[in-house]
């Protein structure tokens, strides 16, 4: 009797090991997504990133934790770590400034830890590491910092296409092959609410959405698309890739209707025969593109309202984003310069109180008041007249960020 109550104990004393075991293997080794998508990205490896040598990053920022999208840690104790927001911005020539005070406009508010993507020209590297390492107190954000790189049997026809590196986001799925889901932004983008809460829309994608933009036009009178293009685009007005959200996994998947071929092409495949196609006849360079890419696969877009993407089109003849108008700007595009001129001093206003602002709350906090001043001295244009959009909602991210107590947060 008691052989046998010690085989029992036994064999218990083993099974209760090998659970504990099966336990501690599942904790080590969590999965990492980049958020938003699921599962892990599959990339459609292209043939100048054989071997995922020029994809490589130029350079990695040590601001906050590690760096290195999609590499997991097996030792670590978090069972779920904070997914990151990945953020991806493309800067050339006199763009230094520009992209930083959008970089700042990002830290300013968001929630969630953010993965920054920097695709630079070679000599503007030293200047954003200089400048976003001594942001590394902040511990909110990570960088890595990448060369401009196009397909080597094609790299002139991408670099002349309509402004210098502006392509370079066509080839973001394939350079970034571990990134699952990835915000686009151009560099003259300054968000005035969390980045959080336009990275939530991926969870409002269908199955069949792989990235979602806001249209060219409100109003087709003064649509450009509509009235001058010279190829297919999406929609009735066309859509602004300015700000570019994207589930990247879907988009290396998918195979894609076009009107070069009866066959189905994937992402990577598409964009050379779609350049040799079209490059007479279009004007806006990559952003035709994406418009055509999209009009033949128009149930793969979700497009997102004009507030997430305002410009100064919206504005200039009078207003016509009726959400702005309701709920305040939720993301300002200073496209054609107008941080930089007078012909929008609205626009200016803004960019001006991000640029001077530095990361200490009361800062943070005391900037609404001379805004709304310099604003009111914009009233003699159109978007001047309507100010209070511009601060309608930045009035609510400060609030809500910067004075509720950190409990309420």
């Amino acid at each position: 009797m008691r052989r046998y109550l010690r085989i029992v104990v036994l064999c218990l004393a083993c099974g209760f090991c090998s659970l504990l075991y099966a336990f501690s293997q599942l904790a080590a080794s969590p999965e990492e997504g980049a958020g938003g998508g699921g599962g892990k990205p599959q990339a459609a490896a292209a043939s100048w990133l054989a071997g995922g040598g020029r994809g490589g990053a130029g350079g990695v920022g040590s601001a906050g934790l590690a760096a290195h999208p999609g590499r997991s840690d097996r030792y670590s104790l978090k069972v779920q770590p904070i997914q990151r927001m990945h953020l991806a911005v493309v800067a050339c020539g006199e763009r230094l400034e520009e992209t930083i005070t959008m970089l700042k406009s990002a830290i300013i508010f968001s929630i969630r830890p953010l993965q920054f993507h920097i695709f630079a020209e070679d000599q503007l590297h030293d200047s954003f590491k200089g400048i976003l390492d001594s942001w590394s107190f902040l511990q909110t954000f990570n960088y890595s910092l990448y060369p401009i790189t196009f397909p080597s049997e094609n790299a002139l026809e991408w670099k002349k296409l309509f402004k210098p590196c502006a392509s370079q986001r066509l080839f973001l799925p394939l350079i970034l092959k571990e990134v699952d889901s990835l915000l686009y932004v151009d560099t003259d983008i300054l968000f005035l609410r969390p980045v959080d809460d336009i990275w939530s829309l991926l969870k409002k994608f269908n199955s069949t959405q792989i990235a979602a933009m806001a249209p060219e036009h409100e109003e087709p009178r003064i649509g450009w698309y509509n009235r001058f293009a010279r190829h297919p685009y999406y929609g009735k007005t066309g859509v602004n890739s300015g700000v570019m959200l994207m589930n990247m996994t879907r988009m290396r998947r998918k195979y894609f209707k076009n009107d070069m071929t009866t066959v189905r092409l994937r992402w990577g495949d598409m964009l050379m025969p779609l350049l040799k196609k079209y490059k007479l006849n279009i004007t806006w360079g990559d952003q035709d593109l994406l418009n055509i890419i999209f009009f033949h696969n128009p149930e793969s877009l979700f497009v997102f309202p004009c507030q997430w993407n305002y410009r100064p089109d919206h504005c200039i003849y009078g207003s016509n984003c009726q959400e702005a108008e309701e709920e305040g700007i939720f993301i300002l595009h200073g496209n054609r310069g107008v941080y930089h001129d007078d012909k929008q001093p609205a626009f200016r206003a803004i960019y001006e109180a991000l640029r001077n602002c530095s990361f200490k709350d009361d800062n943070i906090r005391s900037l609404l008041k001379p805004l709304e001043l310099e604003l009111q001295k914009t009233v003699h244009t159109y978007c001047g007249k309507i100010y209070k959009i511009f601060i309608k909602q930045l009035t609510k991210s400060i609030q809500d960020r910067y004075d509720r107590p950190p409990k309420e947060r």
